[in-house]
């Protein structure tokens, strides 16, 4: 990750980008917690755009590579068609990405499970533990109201992790300031 010799001013150029970026992670994620149906909505069609351009550029591609790929020709066509129906229709891609979040977070909890057990009676056992719970906790959420609790979840967790992460970039920021001096 740094380049060797690490250059004087490489702090302190992240301390300021840090800080800036922590203070637009901050006010997303605040704007996620208070507003989670508006964050779902903007997750859901950052997400759809995401799948468009991965579909046009499979198709670009395939085009390069080999024309008479159908395969090829069909992943890009799913791709847009479902990138496409979650633009004109996003309370369906809301419900698709709920969905998709808690089988994640229920394979997530099972393996931690798994983890946890095979560490018993070793340290930190219990900590695994408590993750899994919390993770089949939250995709229970999930699936309990699904669709209709999508529309909130998933705004709460995004804001909740822009949240957190723009606390920790602020942090590491004054940290990497503190180094410079």
């Amino acid at each position: 990750m740094w380049k060797y010799p690490i250059e004087e001013n490489l702090f302190e150029k992240f301390s300021k980008y840090s800080k800036i970026t922590g203070v637009i992670f901050v006010i997303l994620g605040i704007i996620g917690i208070v507003e989670p149906a508006f964050m779902t909505l903007a997750t859901v069609t950052f997400v759809a755009w995401l799948m468009m351009f991965a579909g046009l550029m499979a198709a670009y591609f395939t085009y390069l590579s080999n024309k008479e790929d159908i395969f090829g020709w069909l992943k890009s066509f799913v791709l847009i068609a479902i990138a496409l129906f979650m633009i004109f229709y996003p309370m369906s891609g809301v419900g698709t990405v709920g969905l998709l979040l808690a089988i994640y977070f229920f394979m997530d909890a099972f393996a931690g499970f798994s983890l946890a057990l095979s560490m018993r009676p070793a340290q930190g056992w219990v900590w695994w533990l408590i993750n899994s719970i919390f993770s089949m906790l939250i995709g229970v959420l999930f699936v309990i109201g699904w669709p209709l609790t999508s529309l909130y979840l998933i705004g709460l967790l995004v804001g909740f992790s822009l949240f957190f992460d723009g606390i920790s970039l602020l942090i590491t920021g004054s940290i990497f300031k503190k180094m410079t001096k």
